[in-house]
Order: C-alpha cells, then structure tokens, then sequence
C-alpha cells in the first residue's frame, strides 16, 4: 500500500498537470478573443479562424494520470459574414468574412477553465493541508 506522502505527492502532480492544461487553455481562449474582430488582409480572404484545445492523458510521477493540452485546432464552424461594401476586406459582392469566434461561448469557456484552476489550487492546498496535519500528529 502507498503511503501518505506518495499519494499526497501524485495527487499534488496530478492538479498541477491540470493547473497546466488550464493556464493553456485559457491563453488559447484568450488569443480567440483578441481575434474576434479581425478580417482578412486581401479581399474575399479568410479570417482568423477559432481555435480550440485539445487535451490528453499523460502520466505524472507517483503513478497517477494528469492531463496536458496537446495542441489547439481550427474551428471548422462556418465564418461568419457581414455587407460592409467600403470594407478592404470585402469580397466581389461586398461581403466581409469575420471570424468564427463567438465572444459570449469564449466568456464561457474562461469561466469553466477558471473554476477547473481554482479547484485544482485548493485540491494542491487540501493536500498539502492533510501532509501538515499528519506531520503534526506524528509529532504528539
């Protein structure tokens, strides 16, 4: 049987690999954001296209599987358009491509990956917490 400092140790491994994932994932989100009203540079050319992260398992240390972003891929949802006639960017028929990003679904997803961050600092914290009060019981 492992003992408590082992598991402690790859529970600990196991949140930060998520607190990894998560800090990834939302500069991902965030780069989404910061594109969300660019347009082409060449008219009837595409725009920023949305990218989402992709995770997978990966082992850590102690035994236990945590989880690492492996890449982002493109969105290959629809680009969105808009008549903007004046537009450098238009097409032949006075349409500009936007991108697929939809701010409100990158609002979301910041907050679904904050929350997976916090809960994974206070998985790091009640561990540490349990190792402390172990420490202390064993010296009475």
């Amino acid at each position: 049987m492992a003992d408590n400092k082992s598991i402690s140790s790859t529970t600990q491994s196991i949140a930060v690999s998520a607190l990894r994932a998560q800090q990834a994932r939302m500069r991902i989100i965030a780069e989404n954001l910061a594109n969300s009203n660019s347009t082409s540079r060449t008219a009837g050319g595409d725009p920023y296209r949305r990218q989402a992260p992709v995770f997978r398992a990966t082992p850590v240390s102690g035994g236990g599987t945590g989880v690492k972003m492996e890449r982002a891929v493109p969105d290959k949802a629809p680009f969105n358009s808009t008549y903007d006639p004046g537009n450098p960017s238009a097409d032949a028929t006075g349409y500009v491509k936007t991108p697929n990003v939809d701010p409100l679904v990158e609002a979301m997803d910041m907050r679904d990956a904050q929350r997976a961050y916090e809960a994974n600092l206070n998985v790091i914290e009640a561990a540490r917490s349990m190792n402390q009060r172990t420490l202390d019981l064993l010296k009475q």
